[in-house]
C-alpha cells in the first residue's frame, strides 16, 4: 500500500522503536506519559536503557498493571519514585546492543528482522501508524512513495538510506528531577517481583 503523505512532526523514537520490545500490549489501560533514551545524569543513551515515565496513580487498574506487568518485566532493572505524580521505570536492553546502537543512531532499517516484526506487531491495529513505522523499518519498499511526495529524485533517498529522522536527544532526555528522589534498587525490584 502506498503512502500519500509524510509524518512531519517529531515523535519519540524510544517510544516507537524500543517500547514495543518490552512485550507490553498496545492499548493497555496504563501507558507511559513518555519514554526516553536518557535521564539527566542517571541514564545515558550508551547505557542501553529505556526510561519510561509513568503517572504515580493509586487506582486499582494501575496497581494491577504495575504488579503484573511492570514489576514482572524481565527487562526492569530500576524504579524511581520521582514525586507524588511521577514514577520512572528503567529497562535494560544490553542484550540487544547492536540493535540499540542502530536505533539511537537513527539507522532503523538496520534493526534485526525479528525485532522489526515485533515492532510492527505492536502497531498492527493502527493502520496509519503501522504504514509509517513499516516505511521507517523497510525504507526500500517506500523510497518511490517518499520521492513522489517530496518531489525529489529517488536516488537521493536511496543514498540517505533512512526515511525517519534521528533521535533528538533534547526531547529523548528526561529532565524531571525532584529533591526527594527515592531509589528502589535492583535487589528491591527482584524481591518485589517474587
Amino acid at each position: 500500500m502506498a503512502l500519500n503523505s509524510i509524518y512531519r512532526k517529531y515523535f519519540q523514537k524510544s517510544k516507537v522503536f524500543v517500547y514495543p520490545l518490552l512485550g507490553i500490549t498496545r492499548g493497555s489501560a496504563v501507558v507511559p506519559i513518555q519514554t526516553y533514551f536518557e535521564w539527566n545524569n542517571v541514564v545515558k543513551s550508551e547505557d542501553n536503557k529505556l526510561v519510561c515515565l509513568y503517572p504515580n496513580r493509586e487506582d486499582a487498574s494501575f496497581k494491577s498493571f504495575n504488579e503484573k506487568v511492570l514489576l514482572k518485566n524481565n527487562r526492569l532493572v530500576d524504579m524511581h519514585i520521582i514525586d507524588e505524580e511521577n514514577l520512572a521505570y528503567i529497562f535494560d536492553f544490553n542484550d540487544l546492543q547492536a540493535n540499540w546502537t542502530n536505533i539511537v543512531e537513527g539507522k532503523y532499517s538496520k534493526i534485526d528482522m525479528n525485532l522489526k516484526h515485533k515492532i510492527l506487531r505492536f502497531f498492527k491495529d493502527n493502520h496509519g501508524t503501522y504504514l509509517y513505522v513499516e516505511s521507517y523499518l523497510f525504507p526500500e519498499k517506500y523510497f518511490e512513495d517518499y520521492a513522489n511526495i517530496l518531489n525529489v529524485d529517488i536516488n537521493l533517498l536511496k543514498s540517505v538510506g533512512e526515511l525517519c529522522s534521528k533521535p533528538d536527544y533534547e526531547k529523548e532526555c528526561l529532565t524531571l528531577l525532584h529533591p526527594d528522589l527515592e531509589f528502589l534498587g535492583t535487589n528491591d525490584i527482584i524481591n518485589t517481583k517474587n
